[in-house]
């Protein structure tokens, strides 16, 4: 039975320190990307008044026009790209993200080198792998990851990890177990999966970063 002195971002920090107990790992090790697109600032506010630090948007122009005051009156936010990235967006994101997970092409690697280079500024990428070789989803084709991540190195882009959005409505955990194999295989550690309907399973497997909306902000 839910408590009513519970919010919804105590319960799923609960929730990420018992599914990282179970599978061995500190809770420390799991970051909560707080997914605020289409939210409005003042969804927004209560959930850093609670300590929240780390957001994710879906589009460049969304977060411009929210996040620059929202920065100005909250210390220490950190701010995550996790949709898809259109080429020419790609000065505008490196401006304003702390993170992108949403690297899956080699034209995108150039204009982001480029776009870090002018600025100054490196922005740590997860590579985004189609996981489920689903037609309509974004994200690197499985057979072409570690050529993706060739031309990323070569272009000394900071590439942390890999991202990925399992098919809806079957069970996630394979898509996940693959997902951390490729990263290993490829000598990467870091990983961005499970949503609000299943991080606890993507913990299991060795997620570090969840990214959830609907559990903490409601049904749009």
């Amino acid at each position: 039975m839910e408590r009513p002195d519970i919010t919804p971002l105590a319960d799923i920090r609960a929730r990420i320190a018992r599914a990282a107990a179970i599978a061995g790992r500190s809770p420390a090790a799991v970051e909560l990307v707080a997914i605020s697109k289409t939210h409005p600032a003042e969804r927004i506010i209560p959930l850093i008044a609670q300590g929240q630090r780390c957001f994710g948007e879906n589009r460049v122009q969304e977060a411009q026009a929210k996040w620059p005051a929202l920065r100005e009156e909250h210390a220490g936010l950190s701010l995550h790209l996790v949709g898809q990235l259109q080429s020419n967006k790609a000065e505008d994101a490196v401006a304003l993200f702390d993170c992108i997970h949403s690297l899956d092409r080699p034209s995108l690697v150039t204009a982001l080198a480029k776009a870090m280079d002018k600025a100054g500024r490196q922005v740590p990428c997860f590579v985004q792998v189609n996981i489920g070789a689903e037609d309509q989803k974004g994200g690197c084709a499985i057979a072409e990851v570690p050529a993706l991540l060739a031309a990323a190195r070569d272009a000394e882009l900071p590439v942390i990890g890999l991202m990925c959005v399992p098919p809806a409505g079957i069970e996630a955990a394979p898509f996940f177990a693959l997902l951390a194999k490729i990263a290993a295989d490829n000598g990467l550690n870091r990983l961005s999966m499970g949503m609000s309907e299943d991080f606890e399973t993507a913990i299991m497997l060795g997620a570090t970063h969840v990214r959830i909306g609907s559990a903490l902000f409601g049904a749009r």
